[in-house]
């Protein structure tokens, strides 16, 4: 029944870890980006603060396949775009990690937000009155405090993330879906098999970071 593992055909370790490879950048980049988009949506510029509302409210609400495809044929295809050169496989690899960030960035911000959310007015406004300025309140007291708050709703994103890289096979990138998609094809009398392996290979990369997130948050959360 799992005769498929050791047919030198299929490369399970390496699409599994082109998977490992989108979820680290994607999660690195979703951080940054979702903690930009945070700082914009609690700005005191209004045109920021527009922006921010905007960009979260409409990608958030585009479903991710649209966003990958449509970083792949209007920026790649069509603009040229190749986010420093490289093979077909490697450009469709960063518009897909691209794609990804633009997408999981956004529950990045609302997440962080929420965390921010959580921080006492009277903090912000002591730090206003000892002359700091709006990012300096935003990174020295506002987001450290934000951060401890919301690491288990952060865990839940980075895992729906590393379940949503399989959305980077519609662009062709040779990740763990890719894979599977091919198996099932071949392998038509070991569905349940093909099936059971991926799942167990997800599982395996989701149910550590859960754990280990989940830790982290007893470990860090702000007792108020």
């Amino acid at each position: 029944m799992f005769d498929f593992l050791d047919s030198p055909q299929y490369d399970l370790l390496g699409a599994f870890w082109v998977t490992v490879q989108l979820t680290l950048y994607s999660a690195l980049g979703s951080l940054i980006w979702g903690t930009l988009l945070a700082g914009m949506r609690v700005s005191p510029v209004p045109l920021m603060r527009a922006f921010g509302t905007a960009y979260v409210n409409v990608v958030r609400n585009t479903p991710l396949t649209i966003v990958i495809v449509g970083c792949s044929l209007v920026l790649h295809q069509t603009l040229r775009i190749e986010l420093g050169g490289g093979t077909s496989k490697e450009i469709g690899f960063k518009m897909a990690i691209l794609g990804l960030v633009a997408y999981t960035g956004t529950f990045v911000c609302e997440a962080l937000r929420s965390g921010i959310n959580t921080v006492p007015v009277g903090q912000a406004e002591a730090a206003r009155a000892l002359g700091l300025s709006f990012f300096q309140v935003l990174t020295l007291i506002i987001l450290p405090q934000a951060f401890r708050s919301v690491v288990a709703p952060l865990a839940n994103v980075m895992i729906a993330l590393t379940k949503n890289t399989t959305v980077a096979a519609a662009i062709g990138v040779a990740e763990a879906a890719l894979l599977m998609k091919e198996m099932v094809e071949n392998e038509s009398d070991s569905l349940f098999a093909v099936f059971g392996v991926f799942a167990l290979g997800f599982v395996l990369l989701t149910l550590p970071t859960g754990l280990f997130l989940g830790w982290v948050a007893k470990r860090v959360a702000v007792k108020r």
